[in-house]
C-alpha cells in the first residue's frame, strides 16, 4: 500500500514541476492564432497529434534524453538557443502573415472545405517548443538523472509514474485545445487574426529570451571551461617536459 501512495505522490510532484513549464494556456493561445483557417476535422486531427507528440517527446527525453544529447554533443544552452530561434521564426510568420493573392476573397468563406492542405503545426510549434520546450526537456533529463540514486522508492513506481505523468499532461493539453473551439466561435476571424499577431509578437519576445538565457548559461560556464582548458594544457605541458 505504501508503494501505491508513493505512486500518486510521484505523479502529483511531476504535475507540479511540469505544468508550469508546459503551460497549456500558452499553447491554447498559440493554437487560436494558428488554427483559425482550419476546418473542424483538421483542428481535431492537429490537436490529437500534438498531444501524441508531446507524450513521445517527454518519454524519449526521460529515458534517452541524456544519451541522445551526449551522443550528438548537444548542451542545454544549445537546446535553448535553437528552441529560441524556432520560436522567434514562428513569431515573425504570425506577426507578418503571408497573404495570398486570390481573385475572389470571399471564395474561401463560401467553401466549407477550405484549406485542404493546412500546415502541420502539431509537432512544431505546438508540441515543441511551445509545450515540451527546452525548459521542460531540461527538467525531465535532470530528474531522470537523479532517479537511480533513489533507493527509498519502489522500482515499479520509478518506471510507471513518469509515463503516467506525461500521459496526464498530454491529456490536459488535449482537453484545453478541444475546449478552445467555443472561444474561436466567439472571437471570429478578426479576433483570431488579432490574437495571432499579438501571440506572434509575444513569441518573438519568448524566442529572444530563450536565446538570451542560453547565452547567459554559456557565459556562466565560461570560468569552469577556461579552468578545465588551463588544467588540460598544464597537464599536457608537464607530460612533454617530463618526456624530454
Amino acid at each position: 500500500m505504501y508503494s501505491v501512495y508513493q505512486f500518486f505522490q510521484a505523479i502529483g510532484l511531476g504535475l507540479i514541476l511540469l505544468l508550469p513549464l508546459t503551460n497549456p494556456l500558452t499553447t491554447v493561445a498559440l493554437w487560436l492564432g494558428l488554427s483559425g483557417n482550419m476546418t473542424k476535422e483538421q483542428r481535431n486531427q492537429q490537436s490529437f497529434m500534438a498531444c501524441v507528440y508531446i507524450f513521445i517527446i517527454m518519454t524519449i527525453a526521460f529515458y534517452a534524453g541524456r544519451v541522445i544529447m551526449t551522443t550528438f554533443g548537444i548542451s542545454i544552452p544549445g537546446l535553448r538557443i535553437a528552441g529560441g530561434m524556432i520560436v522567434a521564426f514562428i513569431g515573425f510568420s504570425m506577426l507578418f502573415p503571408h497573404t495570398p493573392n486570390v481573385d475572389d476573397p470571399l471564395s474561401e468563406e463560401k467553401n466549407p472545405h477550405r484549406n485542404p492542405q493546412a500546415p502541420n503545426i502539431a509537432f512544431v510549434p505546438l508540441a515543441m517548443p511551445s509545450t515540451a520546450g527546452p525548459g521542460t526537456i531540461a527538467m525531465i533529463i535532470s530528474t531522470a538523472a537523479s532517479i537511480p540514486s533513489r533507493t527509498d522508492i519502489a522500482q515499479w513506481v520509478l518506471y510507471v509514474a513518469p509515463i503516467t505523468t506525461f500521459f496526464l499532461i498530454s491529456l490536459i493539453v488535449w482537453l484545453s485545445l478541444r475546449g478552445s473551439t467555443g472561444i474561436m466561435r466567439y472571437l471570429g476571424h478578426s479576433g483570431i487574426d488579432a490574437i495571432s499577431r499579438v501571440m506572434g509578437f509575444l513569441l518573438i519576445c519568448m524566442g529572444v529570451q530563450f536565446m538570451i538565457n542560453g547565452v547567459l548559461e554559456i557565459i556562466a560556464d565560461l570560468p569552469a571551461l577556461l579552468q578545465q582548458a588551463q588544467s588540460a594544457a598544464a597537464a599536457s605541458l608537464s607530460e612533454k617536459l617530463s618526456a624530454k
